[in-house]
């Protein structure tokens, strides 16, 4: 015969495990709810300058609009993958470039934390700091690494959102035209908005050197809104998806081949002066065995 106490445990294990399953069918919704077409307007702008030199600079304030088409590659229980394509130029016949993608993996404890000079640093997380909580990972054009981070998706107020601090390599937009410092702390707060989501950020421009404390060099704010439109809009990215998806594949397969060594990672700039996404994005690199080859021509021993 079942006493009260054993009642009682029992009741509160189960409504422990119901709500613990509801909390994370409201994670991947609202992960999920970054899929689909979207109006999209990224704005940045440098705030604040620490910089000694009298002659400094600041950094351009950078408003951009375009069509963002945000394909769901992956859906699984503790892994949800999406990849961004740009959908750009005359709408009639609109030019698609391969964006970001970001993976989402549940209490994962596998991270590459960004050091500088397109090196990374393997960490593994002791299970219990992870618990209940989410890791974004973002990866550049060519689907190596960029940033990392784990924390838990919150959902209060009517409001779904998710926050982390990591270091990252400089956005193309500032190392195309900056070499004054090496590294982005970003933090990012990802919202779910009634208009589609907002990609909230507030930027430090760091400069790291080996033996030495980091230098603050700036700050910046990131204000990137996620308008959603019809699906129709961003047909031709997702026809261009799936006519490329194949060949993607096997260049995400070996990137996980190389994190799967889980030791430290450091990178080629270029390897025969030409950067990586520069080989991949021609459509002469489609077999796996040249997709394999060149990725790991970039690896550094």
């Amino acid at each position: 015969m079942r006493t009260p106490i054993s009642i009682a445990m029992a009741l509160v294990i189960s409504v422990s495990a119901f709500s613990q399953k509801d909390k994370m069918r409201k994670d991947r919704e609202a992960i999920k709810s970054m899929c689909g077409c979207y109006e999209v307007t990224f704005n940045f702008a440098e705030t604040f300058n620490y910089s000694t030199d009298s002659l400094y600079k600041p950094s351009k304030t950078k408003v951009d609009k375009g069509l963002e088409w945000a394909e769901l590659i992956t859906d699984e229980d503790d892994k949800i993958s999406i990849q961004h394509l740009l959908q750009v130029g005359n709408p009639a016949d609109p030019h698609i470039v391969k964006h970001w993608r970001q993976d989402w993996l549940f209490e994962n404890t596998d991270l590459y934390s960004y050091n500088a000079n397109n090196t990374w640093t393997f960490l593994k997380l002791p299970a219990d700091q992870i618990k209940g909580q989410w890791t974004q990972k973002v990866y550049q054009v060519d689907d190596s690494p960029r940033y990392e981070g784990s924390s838990t998706w919150v959902h209060v107020d009517g409001k779904s959102y998710w926050e982390n601090t990591a270091d990252a390599p400089l956005p193309r937009r500032e190392y195309t035209t900056r070499s004054d410092y090496n590294l982005t702390v970003r933090g990012n707060r990802h919202e779910v908005t009634d208009y589609g989501w907002l990609h909230d950020q507030d930027n430090t421009k760091v400069i790291r050197e080996d033996g030495k404390e980091d230098v603050i060099l700036a700050q910046e704010k990131g204000y990137n809104t996620y308008v959603k439109v019809d699906d129709s809009k961003c047909a031709a990215a997702a026809a261009w998806w799936k006519s490329n998806t194949d060949k993607w594949a096997l260049v995400r397969t070996k990137w996980d081949d190389v994190y799967g060594r889980n030791q430290d990672l450091s990178l080629e700039q270029k390897v025969d002066n030409k950067v990586l996404y520069k080989y991949l994005f021609d459509d002469e690199y489609d077999q796996k065995g040249e997709i394999e080859e060149v990725i790991e021509s970039f690896v550094k021993k």
